[in-house]
Parts: structure tokens; sequence; C-alpha cells
């Protein structure tokens, strides 16, 4: 099966799971989307949802961020991964985006030139706050594109191209969520049988259905 043909299968059984796609970040506009999903790294998303409340009671915009000390900051976002380094760039970012007019812009180059901001982040501001077509490639969706056939890339940024080329541009804000759901909910990266997977099943090789069988076996 070629891969356009696995990727309008896919949209298919994806649409019928997941025909909505609410983003999982807890959020008011496209500046606290940002700050969400800056703190998502190395971090669930119920965890991130969990420490924002305090965080934006006293700092749900630029201004009020930027006036923030370090510390303060950190109070706020201890039980997320990496919080100290996630603590200066919320204060560095809130500071270049106060420089720069004090607003979240629907730009690639501003959002990627923020400290703590890389392409996955931006990717996923500007298809979730501006609607701009992205396809932000985090570690499900990379897992899975593998999986599926849909990507042989060894890179996230290779990985975000293949599936750029497979589905339909329209699509692509809501199919990185759906995937996203569909792998936090049916196919988790270890302890899964391929072979019983509503889309690994017949999507995914055969060789690679047997390599994790083993895997999955070996563990047991």
């Amino acid at each position: 099966m070629r891969r356009a043909e696995k990727a309008a299968r896919i949209s298919e059984i994806l649409d019928v799971l997941y025909p909505e796609t609410p983003v999982p970040l807890d959020h008011s506009d496209p500046y606290t989307l940002l700050v969400a999903v800056m703190l998502s790294a190395q971090t669930t998303d119920k965890k991130v949802n969990e420490v924002t409340p305090a965080l934006f009671s006293i700092a749900s915009s630029p201004v009020e961020m930027a006036s923030l000390e370090v510390d303060e900051i950190q109070s706020c976002i201890r039980e997320v991964g990496l919080a100290p380094t996630k603590s200066r760039n919320l204060r560095k970012m809130a500071e270049m985006i106060v420089e720069r007019g004090g607003e979240v812009l629907p730009d690639w180059d501003f959002l990627e030139s923020l400290p703590g901001v890389g392409h996955k982040t931006a990717g996923v501001v500007m298809a979730q706050a501006f609607d701009v077509p992205a396809f932000p490639v985090d570690t499900h969706i990379h897992r899975l594109a593998s999986r599926w056939g849909l990507s042989r890339g060894t890179t996230v940024s290779r990985t975000e191209r293949d599936l750029k080329a497979v589905f339909e541009e329209s699509t692509w804000n809501k199919r990185h969520l759906q995937i996203i759901f569909f792998g936090r909910e049916y196919c988790p990266a270890l302890r899964h049988d391929l072979a019983s997977c509503p889309i690994c099943s017949w999507a995914a090789s055969k060789k690679r259905i047997n390599e994790e069988a083993r895997k999955l076996n070996s563990r047991t």
C-alpha cells in the first residue's frame, strides 16, 4: 500500500475516533498557549494544566511575566520537568515580547527567535492559536509515523516533511492532534501489540510487527 493510500485510510479512522480535536493544554489566548506549550516539554499535559492556573493568576500577559523574578515563576512551576530552565526562558521570552510590542505574533521567525521556543512549539502556536497550517511533530507523532510506514525519518524535521506530503494541508492542524490522541490511547511506546492495534495491525510492515512482538515477548 502506498503512503498516500495509507494516509487516506488512517485519516478516515482518526476522523471517526476523534471528530473533535480540543487543544489538551488549558489556555485563553496565544500567549498563554505559548507558555503552556513551553512548559509541556518532558512533562505531561495534565501536570502543565495543574500548574498553569497559579502561574496565570499572577502572570497571564508578557508584561506581568516580565515583572516577576525568576524565583517567583519557578515557585509556580516547580513540579514540571526542567523548571529552573523553563523559568528563566519564560522571563526572557516575556521581556522580548514586551520589547517587540507586547503581542505574540503569528510569524514563524518571531516565535522561533524567542528563548525556549523551538520549531515544534512555534508550530503548535501557529496551528492552534492562529489557524495557520502546521504539522508539529512530537515524540508520539514521530513514533507512529515510523510504525505506520509514513516516514523513515530519523529526525522530527524529516518526519514533518513526510507527513505534510501525505496529508492534505487543510487537515494538518487537526491531524497532528488526532495522532497524538491516538498514540496516547492506543499506541504506546512500550508493551504495545501492533497486531491488535486499530492502525498498526494493517499499516505497519510485517517485519515491524514481528520486531516489536519479539521485544514485547522479551519483556514478559
